[in-house]
């Protein structure tokens, strides 16, 4: 059975990313965009996104437009474009957050620049790779929505 993922690159007030930072004991840190599955009772993928940056981050997200599609063996990861007004790492209540067993997860706002992004571990590549040519060639996110 393949299963159906949601991930926010968002974006806040000052115009940075945030992030979520994951760290393992003896392994590097790596950034990962918030996000996760999309559960049966979520109502739409939409619905879904919502409710996985608030778990992560304690914040709301508003929703732009759908980024990127990405597909492996297990299953469609959505990537959409959002904004987010403010975040609580008080306020996170997502399941991970209770078991030490997962590694940590800190949330870190990032600087939009290819120095910022070039110095981090960020995952997946793909979409890495994608904000880093936006950058470099001062496209808007924005007006890189599909739909």
């Amino acid at each position: 059975m393949t299963s159906e993922r949601v991930r926010a690159v968002l974006i806040t007030p000052a115009g940075g990313l945030l992030l979520i930072r994951r760290t393992w004991p003896g392994a590097s840190p790596y950034w990962v965009f918030p996000g996760g599955h999309v559960e049966p009772e979520d109502r739409d993928l939409h619905a879904a996104l919502v409710r996985e940056v608030f778990e992560e981050t304690g914040g709301r997200a508003r929703v732009t437009g759908l980024l990127r599609v990405l597909e492996d063996e297990g299953g469609r990861e959505y990537f959409y474009l959002a904004r987010i007004g403010s975040w609580s790492e008080a306020g996170r209540t997502g399941p991970e957050f209770a078991d030490p067993d997962r590694g940590e997860y800190a949330l870190d706002e990032v600087p939009p620049t290819r120095e910022a992004l070039d110095a981090l571990s960020l995952l997946p590549d793909e979409v890495a790779g994608l904000l880093r040519a936006a950058l470099e060639s001062g496209i808007e996110l924005a007006d890189m929505i599909v739909a």
